[in-house]
């Protein structure tokens, strides 16, 4: 299959440079461990003020931006003093709903130094699955992009109960990119990208830069251990969440979130990640394949 972004020249397939230069609609999903300090768990302010600007600059090239933001529970425990996560719904949800205030007031207040603005959007299973709900997040997102404001999103942790879940924000990421059209998903993780086994258990493992099609042989790749207890994804998640951007029309990346220049370097297209290449699938409905896999 040749792929926009591909010549054909002199009998060869060769990629061509900046093939991500022309996206128009960009979702950035970035996790708690690239948010936090590893050793405290606390902010890396210095670092969300980096994502901050580098979200800003992507703004000023005229494209659409939304940014998928781990960090509620995290930034609750921390407010609150919880050493690690607590055990019962109730007390994960209070966390969540002490941090997320916490964590859009350092957004908004970043945001607004690069003279941008920021909308929360928060979100659970069923504002997918519901029709009307669907409709109402949509014409909300279009209506934020109108505005030139970058939609910040997270789980609704305050309010989801186990059915309402997706359950990480690899999925949510993925679903806000088909939901809107997006046609570019950039997973900000702990890791290069997508390796040929776990680079943190086998010595010279490979890291993966294209990947055409996401079939059985790159989902045997995948694993679910994630790197702390900060965060709710493994490999298995950003897995997934390139079967939906892909089978919706979007190209999807996997980069390391522990620099954020990161972002302005895909766009330059001299990164090191994974590239998983669009693949649309005018078959592949969004809420068959969330109640066929997250139900």
């Amino acid at each position: 299959m040749l792929h926009l972004g591909m010549t054909f020249l002199k009998g060869v397939f060769v990629m061509e440079k900046n093939k991500f230069k022309d996206k128009k609609r960009i979702i950035v999903k970035i996790g708690s461990n690239s948010l936090t300090h590893p050793d405290t768990g606390h902010p890396d302010l210095v670092k969300i003020e980096k994502l901050v600007r580098e979200l800003s600059d992507i703004r000023n090239q005229g494209k659409d931006v939304c940014l998928v933001s781990s960090g509620a529970v995290a930034f609750g425990r921390l407010r609150m003093g919880f050493s690690s996560k607590p055990d019962s719904l109730p007390e994960k949800q209070a966390l969540a709903a002490v941090g997320q205030a916490g964590l859009m007031s350092i957004y908004s207040r970043l945001f607004s130094e690069y003279n941008e603005r920021c909308g929360q959007v928060l979100m659970t299973k069923n504002t997918i699955v519901d029709n009307v709900s669907r409709i109402n997040a949509l014409n909300t997102f279009e209506s934020l992009f109108k505005m030139g404001v970058i939609p910040i999103v997270n789980e609704n942790d305050t309010i989801s109960t186990y059915e309402m879940k997706f359950g990480d924000n690899d999925t949510l990421s993925a679903m806000v990119t088909s939901l809107t059209s997006a046609d570019l998903l950039i997973l900000l993780s702990d890791i290069n990208g997508l390796y040929d086994s776990d680079p943190r258990k086998t010595p010279g493992a490979k890291l993966i830069s294209d990947v055409s099609c996401v079939d059985e042989r790159i989902q045997s790749m995948a694993s679910n251990t994630p790197g702390s207890d900060i965060g709710t994804g493994g490999m298995t998640t950003k897995i997934r969440a390139a079967q939906i951007a892909t089978a919706s029309g979007a190209d999807m990346i996997i980069a390391n979130g522990r620099d954020v220049s990161v972002l302005h370097e895909i766009f330059d297209d001299d990164f090191i990640g994974t590239h998983f290449w669009a693949n649309k699938n005018t078959n592949f409905d969004l809420i068959d394949y969330l109640n066929d896999n997250l139900s």
